[in-house]
């Protein structure tokens, strides 16, 4: 029987890079084929340079040519339900629909359901940003 994703998604916090918060993530995500992709966050001293496990997922995934996303994985070492932040929000939006499936784990085989739309109600899109220089142009 297959890894279910939440033990990838675990499985992934071992490879974690967190000298400066030691606060391990990891993500694993399912394309529309069934193909996984796996990632763990790397920090960086700066902070601002540092790489989140969702997005070190979404990278892997794009970098073999998965862009179809049907379920993404989110699991800390705290089993704290750790949601996706605002950031890998918005890089999940550009490759997924509203509707996608994040599950977070609770530990203890507890899970959290969220659709994306629900994290990130009103996402900006190519649509949005289309509107805004349409009206752009009809204001000038």
């Amino acid at each position: 029987m297959p890894e279910s994703l939440v033990e990838r998604a675990r499985e992934a916090l071992d490879n974690a890079y967190v000298p400066y918060s030691e606060y391990t993530v990891g993500a694993a995500l399912r394309t529309a084929d069934g193909t996984v992709y796996v990632g763990c966050n790397i920090e960086n001293a700066n902070y601002s340079n540092s790489l989140h496990a969702e997005e070190v997922a979404i990278a892997e995934a794009v970098k073999n040519g998965h862009t179809d996303f049907d379920r993404l994985v989110v699991t800390s070492g705290a089993r704290d339900g750790v949601t996706p932040c605002g950031m890998c929000r918005q890089t999940i939006a550009e490759f997924a629909d509203e509707d996608l499936d994040i599950v977070c784990d609770l530990g203890d085989g507890e899970t959290a359901k969220y659709t994306l739309g629900e994290l990130l109600p009103n996402t900006i899109s190519l649509d949005t940003l289309e509107a805004a220089a349409e009206k752009r142009e009809r204001d000038e």
